[in-house]
């Protein structure tokens, strides 16, 4: 499954765009890498993903097509929230 559809599908980003826009960024980071919008990503795959300051770091436990709001929450397991001092140059846009 491509990588912005699942932040959308388990609605860790509400819209498919917004998911689009974050990972072209280089905001989001699958299994310790950058990934784009349409990398996939497979069951057990590890997410860190950047909002402001905050990061949260998800590992992916099941991939479905269409889910109820309220079984979004099996989709995925949150491993960690931390919040950010200053922002991590590893997070950093190459083209900033």
């Amino acid at each position: 499954m491509r990588l912005d559809k699942f932040l959308k599908v388990s609605r860790l980003i509400k819209r498919r765009t917004l998911a689009k826009e974050v990972a072209d960024q280089g905001r989001i980071l699958v299994n310790g890498n950058k990934a784009k919008a349409s990398s996939v990503v497979k069951e057990g795959d590890e997410l860190q993903i950047r909002f402001g300051q905050k990061v949260v770091t998800a590992r992916i436990d099941q991939l479905r097509e269409n889910v109820r709001k309220e079984q979004t929450a099996e989709m995925y397991t949150i491993l960690n929230e931390e919040k950010l001092d200053k922002v991590d140059p590893s997070f950093m846009d190459d083209e900033a």
